[in-house]
């Protein structure tokens, strides 16, 4: 199981992440080319390229140490996909967001002027269901242009520690974040947590404007069947100040 790699620059931001719902989509690599940053390249699960939607907890947020009035608490969105950098001997292995939704305008606008990430502010709620002690249905809402919007997960089983070379533990353990900024440059920031405890989806459903937010070429496979899916159960995380790479 892969850990994270010693931070080298000061921290930014702090927070938790908890009840992460993660839907995993394969799609076209040629889909990804328009997001793809200069120095990266796709990093496959099996052979298999993979998007994910994933809904999740901000919770107990703090920017440069500092807690900001009224958003320390809040609900995300993102589409994200998989990419590597080739550090020396060392394979940098990261996220790329295609589009990350929050409820507030000022969190959206902060993170477009420091990291240049395509955040978009919307109406957002959260609906998480316990079971006995665990969460059986995790629902993270959202409204655009008049329609509402969803992804909802209802799990089956108890919380797991990741299997070493599984899915879950592909999709989870990325620890670096590239940006292709609109002047062309990559930006890349780190990011630090432990490893998460999984749960199963038993069920899943994604309801969603697609071409709206995503783009057409989402359509297909975002229609689809998940090629898999997970519930996460989070922990306090660090978000690292970010580079400019030179290329």
């Amino acid at each position: 199981m892969s850990a994270s790699p010693t931070p080298t620059r000061p921290p930014f931001l702090t927070a938790e992440w908890r009840t992460l719902a993660m839907l995993n989509y394969e799609v076209d690599p040629g889909v990804l080319t328009p997001w793809l940053p200069a120095g990266c390249e796709l990093d496959p699960w099996q052979d298999k390229t993979l998007v994910s939607m994933v809904g999740f907890r901000f919770i107990n947020t703090r920017v440069m140490g500092l807690p900001i009035p009224w958003h320390r608490d809040f609900d995300e969105v993102n589409l994200r996909f998989y990419v590597r950098r080739k550090v020396g001997s060392e394979w940098r292995r990261g996220v790329v967001f295609v589009r990350e939704l929050v409820p507030r305008a000022a969190i959206a606008a902060v993170a477009r002027m420091v990291y240049d990430e395509p955040y978009l502010a919307l109406p957002m709620r959260h609906r998480i269901d316990p079971g006995p002690g665990l969460p059986r249905t995790v629902e993270y809402g959202w409204r655009f242009r008049g329609t509402d919007c969803h992804l909802r997960v209802t799990t089956s089983g108890g919380w797991k520690p990741l299997e070493p070379g599984g899915t879950a533990e592909f999709i989870t353990e990325h620890y670096w974040g590239y940006t292709k900024r609109k002047n062309g440059t990559t930006s890349e920031y780190q990011v630090e947590h432990p490893p998460w405890n999984v749960m199963e989806v038993a069920d899943s459903e994604f309801i969603c404007d697609v071409e709206g937010l995503y783009g057409s070429c989402f359509t297909p496979y975002l229609s689809a069947k998940p090629h898999s899916a997970l519930v996460a159960d989070g922990s306090p995380i660090t978000v690292y100040q970010g580079s400019r790479l030179i290329s």
